[in-house]
């Protein structure tokens, strides 16, 4: 990343917070914590089920409520932090607390009821930590947005990876209760340090500085809701994670209650699925600048489709680890590079709001999709669950053929 970039939103600034990979760093090593505990819930959640007695439709209703609040929070909260750029830190303090008073619910959980509730909050934590975190490298790193953010991705694929495997490990000695009520600590103890680290991260002493009042901002919302460009790209993404959200659900119960595996070995596995992401992930995003979003997007998501299929016929011995390791190649790579491209399409100053749109839309097609998935299980085995998510991957490249995305600049 070259100096220029990275002084966009603060110029002439030599605190170490203004330094281009201090930010990136940071923000990515952020997004690594969140990670951790999200995949770290999945590999817990087969233990959760069996205490309390829960069904596969139980258990989508939990991924669903955690979708359905994140869709309910981003837009709102894509205006507010837009209007909002100068307070990034502080919403992103906060944003930690939450997800450790989250944690701290679902550990202390005494009936089904409140494992929603923590889900939820741990939901609007992430959701809205996302926001500026991804708009703040995309002022800071607009000819390489693709890079920047897949490198941020790096970050949450480290998290994906040593979250189920610390998880699985720590399952061998401890209850699912005492792990999350530990790793609840964590982020409450983290809060100050995220808001010393993030203090000037939404600098607006640039030419894109937010409108003054609340009415300003919403006419520029308005006019970016309007842009058919914008609601194309949100489509992929919400087919996309519609198609994801039932693999990373149910695979862990199906490595567990059907194959019987110990949950050691399925938090190694769970971990193998987003390992091979911190290699690719970067790799892709930087293809995505190099040669377009759309050459990069199209035969990743053709690959997922294809590996979800072979779960049907290889889901089982020796040959699941490479399945799962295939679909690690692409799982988290394109994700990045669909944010890149919604931020390419879009002004400086509606960035969270574009952001939260994607989001919202994103979230409202997957919430439905864990408890269809369920449904399918509990009727028609795991088979099912797999058919489902490539079919749905299949429409999400069908869709994506026909989306004009704005090519990439420099």
């Amino acid at each position: 990343m070259d100096k220029k970039e990275a002084s966009v939103a603060a110029p002439g600034r030599v605190s170490i917070r203004s330094r281009a990979g201090f930010v990136i760093s940071s923000l990515s090593a952020g997004h690594g914590v969140f990670h951790w505990f999200n995949q770290s819930f999945l590999v817990v959640l087969p233990e959760i089920k069996r205490t309390f007695g829960l069904s596969n439709v139980q258990v989508g209703a939990i991924t669903a409520t955690r979708e359905m609040t994140s869709g309910l929070i981003t837009l709102p909260g894509g205006v507010f932090t837009d209007r909002f750029r100068r307070y990034w830190g502080a919403i992103m303090a906060a944003c930690v607390g939450l997800l450790g008073l989250g944690w701290l619910t679902l550990g202390l959980a005494p009936v089904y009821g409140f494992l929603l509730v923590g889900i939820a909050i741990v939901a609007i934590s992430a959701s809205l930590w996302h926001l500026p975190a991804a708009a703040s490298l995309s002022l800071r790193f607009p000819q390489k947005r693709g890079t920047a953010l897949s490198i941020h991705g790096i970050g949450g694929n480290i998290g994906d990876v040593l979250g189920p495997v610390a998880t699985g490990a720590l399952l061998g000695v401890l209850t699912w209760q005492r792990i999350i009520a530990a790793y609840a600590v964590v982020p409450l103890l983290l809060v100050f340090v995220v808001l010393w680290a993030f203090r000037d991260i939404g600098g607006t002493r640039d030419e894109a500085a937010p409108p003054k009042d609340m009415k300003g901002q919403l006419q520029l919302t308005k006019a970016v809701l309007k842009d058919p460009l914008l609601w194309g790209i949100s489509l992929v993404s919400g087919l996309r994670s519609m198609a994801t959200v039932p693999v990373t659900t149910f695979l862990p119960i199906y490595m567990r209650d059907d194959l019987g595996l110990s949950p050691e070995r399925v938090g190694v596995y769970f971990g193998l699925l987003v390992a091979v992401g911190i290699l690719t992930t970067p790799l892709l995003g930087y293809l995505s600048d190099r040669i377009g979003r759309k050459k990069v997007m199209v035969p990743s998501q053709a690959c997922l489709a294809l590996f979800c299929l072979a779960l049907v016929a290889f889901g089982q011995g020796w040959t699941l680890p490479v399945v799962i390791f295939c679909i690690g190649i692409f799982l988290r790579g394109d994700q990045p590079i669909l944010t890149a491209a919604m931020l390419d399409a879009v002004g400086k100053n509606v960035a969270n709001t574009a952001l939260g749109a994607l989001s919202l839309f994103r979230f409202a097609l997957s919430a439905s999709s864990p408890v269809i998935a369920g449904v399918l299980y509990e009727a028609h085995g795991i088979d099912s669950v797999f058919y489902y998510a490539a079919g749905v991957f299949c429409l999400s490249v069908l869709v994506l053929l026909f989306v004009r995305l704005k090519k990439v600049d420099g």
